[in-house]
């Protein structure tokens, strides 16, 4: 499943879509930076609501490819522009953190 397929099935606002549509590799759901430094894998999804420019940069750091912000959080527009230069993509949902990882890994998991 790609990033777009993901984001559709979640029916989550894009905010940031300038990004390759890759595979998605696994998910990860954490609101604390440095566990997601310590604990995400590369070329998976980060659930938070953490909406602000220092998530972009951990994504960065874990080589993380999408951002999904939760509870229909506001996103600045300091994020959007960094996540642009990264290349990483940034979707919204009204939903919690607890739903879409529920969801994504339901979806991550039908196909293996």
């Amino acid at each position: 499943m790609t990033i777009r397929e993901a984001a559709k099935a979640l029916n989550a606002e894009a905010i940031q879509d300038e990004f390759e549509d890759t595979p998605l590799e696994g998910a990860y759901t954490s609101d604390l930076l440095s566990d997601v430094m310590a604990n995400a894998k590369e070329g998976g999804a980060l659930i938070t609501i953490q909406a602000h420019k220092n998530t972009v940069a951990v994504a960065t750091l874990v080589n993380v490819s999408v951002i999904f912000i939760c509870n229909n959080r506001p996103i600045p527009d300091d994020m959007t522009e960094s996540a642009r230069e990264e290349g990483i993509a940034v979707y919204r949902t009204r939903e919690s953190q607890y739903t879409v990882s529920g969801k994504l890994y339901a979806m991550l998991h039908q196909e293996a």
